[in-house]
Parts: C-alpha cells; structure tokens; sequence
C-alpha cells in the first residue's frame, strides 16, 4: 500500500480498459494517434511489463516499461488524483523492474514544456535533445553505465 491509500501492483489484461480511460484523461501529453488495446496487451504481456495504481478498487494510475528497448512506453496519472505520489511511485517501481532484466540505459519522450518534462527531470533523468517527432529525449542509465 502506498502512503496515501492508493495500492501499486502488476497490470494484467483485465486493466487495459481502466489504463486507457486513465490515459485519455490526462491534460498533457494526449493522444496524436490511436492505441489499441492490443497494443497495450503486447506492451504488458509480450515486450515489457505494466504497473496500476488503485484507489478503492479503481485504476487512477499507470506505468509500462519495454524489457526489450527500455523505453518507457507510458506513465499517466488521472488528473483528479495527481499530487498524491503515484507517479513516482510506478516511476521508481518500472526503473527498478527494467534495470533488474539487465537493461543499462531507459529512455523515453515526452512534450516539450509539460509536467513530464519537470517530472522526469527532477527524477534523475538526462535530457537528450529533441527528437524527431518534436518530443524531448531523456534517458536514464544504471550506475554502471555512467561510470564508463
């Protein structure tokens, strides 16, 4: 159980519709094209793994890392349960998931002038430059890797 009542666990199939609901919800960062169900599916059962945040038995958060690439395929908080460390909380519990299978460096993109850019910023993350879709790089890496 988190500190504020809220309950971290794996995502499963049977979440995938509440994940999209959160996902719709956000202010920032929306969707510029269609995601499928099947696309969470794969992205949490086939390539990476998925996180939920619970709130009385409703998903109000969710996080999903690629074991394959080590980008971080989503991490989204219903906007009506915000300030309330779910985010870093599925943050700290996906980075620790996918440097655990041996991945060395995470990154991911985001949009530029968006909490998501302060968020990952403050938590560790090296801003890398804009990428070609226009969104910020970051990547994180695992101590041995900075050390080279």
């Amino acid at each position: 159980m988190l500190k504020t009542g809220g309950v971290l666990r794996q995502a499963f199939s049977g979440d995938i519709a509440a994940m999209h609901r959160v996902r719709l919800s956000v202010r920032e960062n929306r969707l510029a094209s269609a995601i499928t169900a099947q696309d969470y599916a794969h992205a949490i059962e086939a390539t990476g793994r998925g996180w939920v945040v619970e709130e009385d038995g409703e998903v109000v958060a969710f996080a999903v890392g690629n074991a394959q690439t080590g980008n971080i395929w989503a991490l989204f908080v219903d906007p009506d349960h915000e300030r309330r460390g779910y985010g870093r909380a599925l943050h700290d519990a996906m980075v620790a998931w996918l440097f655990s299978r041996g991945l060395r460096r995470l990154w991911l993109g985001t949009q530029p002038g968006t909490r998501a850019q302060r968020f990952y910023a403050i938590a560790g993350w090296t801003e890398t430059g804009t990428l070609a879709n226009g969104e910020i790089g970051f990547e994180l890496a695992t101590f041995d890797a900075r050390s080279r």
